[in-house]
């Protein structure tokens, strides 16, 4: 399988960056190789304040991801690393090996309150490395021996390899799994998603999780406008006849480099759907092809960005998709310990 980025953006920090003749190709097994790197991080779950996502706290088992979407928001944090936004992101991946044990002992302080942790918050923890790293199934398995709440989103069919792990959390309603789903169109998909699983294995992964007895949902995101928002409507039914119980979205961001990655890949794929797709973006972002205000980053603004929110709420009341989990911690427990912290309410 290929690389979804065609270009290596310069890093804004003034990290390495290189420059090819023009018409110099980069050599294909170089594209391809994916070099894996100990991360050696010391802590191990991340606190975010931001009022557009559904969390505040977070554990991400890589940096960087294989799965190489063009559209990745998370692709400018690899420029922290020194490293670019473009095939840097999905070929030099960093493995928290240490993520299990380092979770454990955080979820063993006494100052730990039992809130749901998100899985994770950037990077997917079901890339193709987990087949082999097993990290995120490390931490699931801690997860379950404290029945702490987790939410997961991946767009993965390897995540049905953890059914018995997730089944067990579900005993205690301390997990929801969502499954990212963008297009129906597997030849969209190979292109703009290459080393993701195909959009009928991620239908397959919501009906085997909701036959475990797992709350499963769907989340249609990135809506790309003049892309993919016309199949909204699909996502959600297909979605729902597969077992999903609640659905989310998010419209298209290009933060940073971003917008380099995906512009140069979406001009490549077809130069005249490019002009109206980019133009669509605009129509979403005052003029401009990214918004990072809080509140509007997410979801647009606009005429258009009305049309596709109440296109996506008709369909999830159509289907029956409105049923969003309350995860509980009141099963937490630390193994071998008597007595139990505080318990969250709710």
């Amino acid at each position: 399988m290929g690389r979804g980025a065609d270009v290596d953006p310069a890093n804004r920090f003034g990290g390495r960056a290189v420059e090819r003749d023009p018409g110099e190709a980069e050599p294909t097994d170089v594209r391809q190789a994916t070099r894996v790197h100990a991360d050696a991080s010391r802590s191990i779950l991340t606190r975010n304040t931001s009022p557009d996502v559904g969390f505040s706290v977070s554990l991400n088992p890589y940096r960087g991801c294989e799965h190489g979407c063009v559209y990745c928001y998370a692709r400018p944090t690899h420029e922290y690393l020194g490293l670019s936004a473009g095939l840097d992101f999905e070929r030099e991946i960093f493995v928290k090996r240490d993520a299990a044990a380092l979770l454990r002992q955080a979820l063993a302080a006494p100052s730990w309150v039992p809130e749901p942790i998100a899985l994770s918050g950037v990077t997917d923890p079901y890339q193709p490395l987990e087949r082999r790293e097993r990290v995120t199934r490390a931490c699931l398995e801690v997860l379950a021996d404290h029945r702490q709440p987790v939410s997961l989103i991946s767009k993965n069919h390897l995540v049905t390899r953890d059914l018995d792990v997730l089944s067990e959390l579900a005993r205690h309603d301390a997990v929801a799994v969502t499954i990212s789903i963008t297009t129906l169109d597997d030849t969209l998909r190979a292109s703009m998603e290459p080393r993701t699983s195909s959009p009928a294995r991620r239908l397959a992964a919501i009906r085997a999780l909701s036959e475990a007895g797992v709350s499963v949902g769907v989340n249609v995101a990135p809506v790309i406008p003049g892309l993919t928002d016309a199949e909204i409507p699909a996502i959600l039914e297909a979605a729902a006849d597969a077992g999903a119980r609640f659905a989310g979205t998010v419209v298209l961001r290009l933060p940073y480099a971003v917008e380099e990655v995906f512009r140069s890949w979406l001009e490549t794929l077809d130069p005249a759907r490019a002009r109206r797709v980019l133009a669509r973006v605009r129509e979403l972002r005052g003029g401009r092809l990214n918004d990072a205000e809080f509140g509007s980053r997410m979801r647009g603004t606009g005429t258009y960005a009305d049309q596709i929110r109440s296109l996506y709420r008709l369909a999830v009341r159509r289907h029956g998709l409105e049923q969003r989990p309350t995860l509980s911690g009141e099963a937490f427990r630390v193994p071998g310990r008597s007595v139990q912290p505080r318990l969250f309410d709710g």
